[in-house]
């Protein structure tokens, strides 16, 4: 069993920056592969980063070059920094760990992100 906590959410204005935050448990955090997912109100949950064992990355259409995902596998910690952020982007924001030879997937309970003026 991963437990996951995100933090970092909150509101903020168009145009402006988050950082968020994903602690997990265990002692092989090396060996889980990691990502972020969003759901806003009325649409269905979307993933939104990814960030593989190895250290690569995948992003969404509508996040690229706004948004980097990375990890410190020290810490047992991911994180995603937001920048330019937009009304659309509001959603809760959740991380996901797949860890690595296990078909096991185990979900953060989510941090909210809200963009408005």
């Amino acid at each position: 069993q991963v437990q996951l906590l995100e933090s970092g959410g909150g509101l903020v204005q168009p145009g402006g920056s988050l950082r968020l935050s994903c602690a997990a448990s265990g002692s092989t955090f090396n060996l889980y592969n990691m990502g972020w997912y969003r759901q806003a109100p009325g649409k269905q949950r979307e993933s939104v980063a990814t960030i593989t064992v190895g250290g690569s990355t995948h992003y969404a259409d509508s996040v690229k070059g706004r948004f980097t995902i990375s990890r410190d596998n020290v810490k047992n910690m991911m994180y995603l920094q937001m920048n330019s952020l937009q009304p659309e982007d509001t959603a809760v924001y959740y991380c996901i760990t797949n860890p690595l030879g296990t078909t096991n997937i185990y979900w953060g309970q989510g941090t909210q992100v809200t963009v408005s003026s």
